[in-house]
């Protein structure tokens, strides 16, 4: 399967935090789901990508181009919605589309009023009366209408209702369908990840801990409550990572079928992507 994104061995060193060896492959025609606790390296990752930072070690190949010295080519085909990214309060959504079409050579007008359209947005109010939902709805027409084949997309549904999110992740589905476009999408929101991504990529402190495909994931793995009794037969090469509640354990564990045959456990609970990322983070081994 092509890849549209490669991130090998990339490392950044900043005085407090430190990116340390991130990989992982973006094949085409998928939406990647990128996870992890706010600090944990999403945000860094992604801006290297867009050669927003620089000066790391590792290497970040887009379209088989490499990110940093083809990046003006490799720009023109990608849509980005970033957390902190923002236009000037004085401008409106008709200032948007003019400036637009001297950025991108692909630029559509068309689908952009498209757009505006279905998402409720007069062309001619200014940007500073928008709402902070208003606002990455714009962001998120922006990022479509120049028909990129990559979109990059940090925390694109913040503010949004589930109505409107529901809406966008439709969109986002719709924009892979022919195979030829892909999604490296991070979100806290984990919810819309679980429905949506063919991948998921979990980085926890500067470090990818897991990155596999949604399949593996939600079919795999799995989550056993026990008792104290129980959770003492069980071999640590047979689970992942485990947190001790109240009154019972809850129990990570790779394989839920091997797991099962061994211990004849007949409740193996699905996971979710929050309960990975808590028994992850805050479990032990």
């Amino acid at each position: 399967m092509e890849n549209i994104l490669e991130v090998n061995n990339l490392t950044k060193e900043y005085d407090r935090f430190s990116l340390k060896n991130v990989s992982f492959n973006l094949p085409k025609g998928m939406i990647m789901g990128f996870i992890g606790e706010n600090g944990a390296g999403k945000t860094t990752t992604i801006k290297a990508i867009l050669d927003i930072i620089q000066n790391y070690r590792g290497e970040i190949k887009i379209f088989g181009l490499n990110s940093h010295e083809d990046s003006a080519m490799i720009k023109e085909d990608i849509g980005v919605v970033l957390d902190d990214m923002f236009f000037p309060e004085i401008l409106t959504p008709n200032d948007i589309n003019f400036a637009m079409k001297n950025i991108y050579k692909n630029w559509d007008s068309s689908l952009f009023q498209h757009y505006l359209e279905l998402f409720s947005l007069e062309p001619k109010k200014i940007i500073k009366n928008f709402s902070k939902g208003m606002r990455k709805k714009l962001e998120i027409a922006t990022a479509l209408s120049h028909h990129p084949k990559l979109l990059i997309l940090d925390e694109p549904t913040s503010g949004l209702d589930p109505v409107v999110r529901a809406e966008v992740m439709d969109i986002f589905q719709e924009f892979i369908q022919n195979e030829e476009c892909s999604i490296l999408l991070s979100s806290h929101i984990t919810t819309d990840l679980e429905h949506i991504a063919d991948y998921i990529t979990f980085i926890n402190d500067g470090e990818i801990i897991l990155s596999t495909t949604s399949d593996e994931l939600f079919n795999q793995y799995g989550i056993v409550k026990c008792g104290k009794e129980a959770f003492q037969k069980l071999d640590t090469s047979d689970y992942v990572k485990y947190k001790k509640n109240k009154y019972e354990y809850d129990v990570l564990v790779r394989d839920k079928k091997a797991f099962q045959r061994k211990y004849h456990m007949n409740v193996i609970d699905k996971i979710t992507l929050d309960d990975l990322m808590v028994l992850m983070i805050k479990g032990e081994k």
